[in-house]
């Protein structure tokens, strides 16, 4: 179902992250209000977390659930009635520590399982541990016993998610290495991929299995944020630039075809036009894939905020405009090192215009006529001719 066609009740996940995402959040409320007015809207996450009374003041919104109360939504749903009062139910009696597994089914061909949540970073532009709460991670018996579950379903990748991966089971005496150590032993799982690490978490030891593993996929996500130590100090960020272009060069020489993606934030208070250079320098001169680039933007309990060496929004734009350039060159760069290469394509379900698309193991993206009988199968196939969108075709 599309989130455009009419239902009678929509349930919106929320971000609170940026300024972009939290707009992002009340056009989706505003959109299902104006495809029915009679339908019940719920709004869970990180904007129900921080910011309910606001959430509140919107339109068509019946119930308002942060993270822990998310997971009563089916219960608290049966008591909508007809009347619009707003539901905004106290916060379950949880422990904060408390950690909730999940992992995701609908998709055929992955599954999003989740094996850590909350942060202990409190970078100094970041809400995501106010609305989240403090670090904790699924025990890895049951991480494995999850994994196991989803592989006999036929899902053919797990990407392995949280808010902070590289942290998982430090208050179980456990670790991440061990985890994947152990996931990787379940002959059922043909892939395995680790979301976003933090680069003062990323091992050489865990670089190294993965460099041997023949499930776990070479593709990293290590969020820089600034090329500038200036600027990551100000962030509270827990690496320097030294260390994060060390893991960078560990990667590179110990999987040379991996993707490597990296964020950036652009525009935070004090960052000068010397420290914009520094950052783009850094990056020009990495052997990275490609970034995802954020505009900076205030979020209210954060230190950020109360930094006063504010860039305009002029500078902001022009600063992202750039590095957004560079991105695509480095993608475009990475893509045309790997022609000719011959590599293993996990077909999705998805119909384009007659098309399909799957990902290569170190994240290129393929694309070929639909045809039902690829759905969730890898295929051997060597990239020849990019198309005009840059994707390989096949």
């Amino acid at each position: 179902m599309n989130f455009k066609d009419k239902a009678d009740i929509y349930v919106i996940s929320s971000c609170i992250v940026t300024g972009v995402a939290e707009k992002k959040c009340r056009a989706a409320i505003r959109q299902a209000h104006k495809i029915n007015p009679q339908a019940k809207i719920a709004v869970i996450g990180c904007f129900s977390e921080l910011k309910p009374k606001e959430i509140a003041k919107i339109e068509g919104v019946d119930l308002i659930l942060g993270h822990q109360g998310k997971f009563n939504l089916l219960e608290q749903i049966e008591y909508f009635d007809s009347a619009r009062e707003i539901l905004v139910p106290d916060k379950p009696a949880l422990p904060e520590n408390r950690f909730i597994p999940s992992y995701s089914y609908g998709d055929r061909t992955r599954s999003f399982l989740k094996i850590q949540d909350g942060c202990d970073y409190y970078c100094a532009y970041c809400t995501i541990p106010l609305a989240r709460g403090h670090s904790r991670s699924d025990t890895i018996e049951n991480a494995v016993k999850n994994a196991r579950k989803i592989a006999v379903a036929g899902v053919k990748e797990i990407i392995l998610t949280g808010v902070n991966i590289g942290d998982f089971g430090k208050h179980n005496h456990e670790n991440l290495l061990w985890l994947i150590r152990e996931l990787d032993k379940i002959r059922e799982i043909q892939r395995i991929r680790l979301s976003s690490i933090e680069p003062d978490l990323l091992t050489d030891e865990i670089i190294d299995f993965i460099s041997r593993s023949d499930r776990f996929m070479p593709h990293f996500h290590i969020p820089l944020q600034s090329g500038s130590d200036k600027i990551l100090g100000k962030m509270k960020r827990k690496y320097d630039t030294s260390l994060f272009k060390s893991r960078i060069q560990t990667l590179n020489w110990k999987l040379p075809a991996a993707c490597i993606a990296t964020d950036v934030i652009v525009g935070f208070p004090g960052e000068t036009d010397e420290d914009f250079a520094d950052t783009f320098s850094f990056l020009e001169n990495l052997n990275i894939s490609y970034m995802h680039v954020f505009t900076y933007s205030p979020r209210e309990n954060t230190l950020a905020i109360t930094m006063k060496e504010i860039v305009q929004d002029k500078v902001k734009k022009e600063r992202s405009e750039k590095l957004h350039r560079l991105s695509e060159n480095k993608k475009h760069y990475f893509y045309r090192m790997n022609q000719g290469a011959e590599v293993n394509v996990l077909f999705e379900s998805g119909n384009t215009n007659g098309f399909m698309h799957g990902f290569t193991e170190n994240y290129i993206k393929v694309k070929t006529p639909y045809k039902s009988e690829y759905i969730n199968r890898i295929i051997r196939v060597k990239l020849e001719q990019l198309d005009e969108d840059g994707n390989y075709l096949y």
